[in-house]
């Protein structure tokens, strides 16, 4: 198949993709979070997972 073009090349391609479920009110604080910093939900999404990453610690 290739790379198509117009495609991006990165040091760190998202190439894998999770389907999740939210409640409204968890949905409705992703939606807040995503328009306060400017950023995507799935980019706020992998923020979350590497804060807990590093709480564990």
């Amino acid at each position: 198949m290739g790379i198509h073009k117009g495609t991006k090349l990165t040091e760190n391609p998202k190439d894998i993709s999770y389907k999740v479920r939210f409640d409204k009110k968890t949905y409705e604080k992703l939606e807040t979070l995503s328009q306060e910093t400017g950023r995507t939900k799935a980019d706020v999404i992998r923020k979350g997972i590497e804060v807990q990453f590093e709480q564990r610690k």
